[in-house]
């Protein structure tokens, strides 16, 4: 492949790949068939790395847990299994993680009527900007792909060339078998030094609001001869914000577009607590029942689910707290309270409290 594929090469080449493959049969409402979902993350690394992925996979056997999201592009962006979209290989998304029996361990997967979710980080991705470095949001002092506090460059969601790859890498999933596609880092950056992120466009709220929904309503387009329902990660103050929270993501412009909204209702990540609860990570079942409720709220003219992510990790962000079995069970009880059709558990390193999740023969 040269360096000049286009967006309309890309889907081409991943529409072509539909044509091998039998998931096109699936529907796309799957995500309807056995709420409430209780799911789990398995990262980039952790599920290349056999005793990770062994103890997380043992939670869905034993417990309560009946589905898992699986980094298919990471934060990174690097892909953990051998891709056949041409970019993927050209700019090395293939990283340090290879799992060879990924196939199989999809297959398996779907033996245990595990509801199976490919997660794709979108904007954020390092290997993509470094390679396409025209495509990178640029720093305005050195004209160099811009970065994050993580040190890591980002696609310019402005730049409707550059989404055709993310779509062909949700596709590729699709086609692998998982049930549902869940978009992530689908907005603006947040954090760095934003004063110096060049776009190339003025990057106002109707802009940015507007590119996030084109690029779902492509991408919905595209998945849909697939079969896999579409998912969104969203902040957890997207719920509360009448604004797009600076990302351009605003729920009554997403919701219509997606078949699921994932707030990260992370108590640690209200900053600034919410109404009613100045510090947040002590009032976990509030932070959740009240994120879920508002979403709800917002998003009732569309037919749109919500599940959001929990917080199963240390608070970091105000007195450090261990989030145990307490915290957990309220963040569950708060999201199925507020009208949430399930949760999922988030924890970077994959070690989850499992003293908090009921067996296979407890909680419904």
């Amino acid at each position: 492949m040269t360096d000049v594929m286009t967006r309309r090469d890309l889907l081409q080449g991943a529409l072509a790949l539909i044509g091998t493959g039998a998931a096109g049969a699936r529907e796309a409402d799957s995500v309807r068939r056995h709420p409430p979902l209780k799911g789990v993350y398995l990262s980039y690394y952790g599920v290349g790395d056999r005793t990770i992925r062994g103890r997380v996979l043992g939670l869905l056997d034993r417990t309560e847990l009946n589905s898992v999201v699986i980094d298919v592009k990471g934060d990174r962006g690097f892909i953990p299994y051998e891709s056949r979209i041409p970019l993927a290989r050209d700019a090395g998304a293939m990283g340090p993680v290879r799992v060879r029996d990924f196939d199989d361990l999809l297959a398996g997967l779907k033996a245990k009527a595990i509801h199976t979710v490919a997660r794709v980080v979108v904007f954020k991705d390092d290997v993509l900007a470094r390679y396409r470095p025209e495509w990178a949001v640029a720093d305005a002092t050195t004209g160099a792909p811009w970065l994050d506090n993580e040190r890591l460059a980002w696609i310019d969601p402005f730049y409707e060339e550059a989404w055709a790859y993310p779509i062909a890498v949700a596709q590729e999933a699709a086609l692998k078998g998982f049930d549902e596609i869940q978009f992530d880092y689908l907005r603006f950056p947040s954090d760095g030094r934003l004063e110096a992120a060049r776009y190339s466009r003025a990057s106002t709220q109707p802009t940015r609001v507007e590119a996030i929904a084109r690029f779902l309503r492509q991408a919905r387009l595209a998945l849909a001869p697939v079969g896999a329902a579409l998912a969104i990660d969203v902040f957890g103050y997207t719920a509360f914000n009448p604004d797009d929270t600076g990302i351009g993501q605003r729920i009554e412009e997403l919701a219509p577009l997606v078949d699921v909204l994932c707030p990260m209702a992370y108590p640690s990540a209200y900053h600034v607590g919410i109404p009613g609860f100045r510090n947040p990570v002590a009032h976990p079942y509030e932070v959740v029942f009240e994120t879920v409720r508002r979403i709800r709220g917002r998003s009732a003219q569309a037919p749109v689910q919500i599940r959001p992510w929990i917080q199963d990790f240390r608070d970091y962000a105000f007195d450090r707290r261990p989030f145990g079995v307490p915290e957990i069970r309220a963040q569950m009880r708060g999201a199925l309270d507020g009208g949430a059709t399930g949760w999922m558990l988030w924890n970077p390193g994959n070690r989850y409290t499992a003293d908090a999740l009921d067996s296979r023969s407890g909680r419904d």
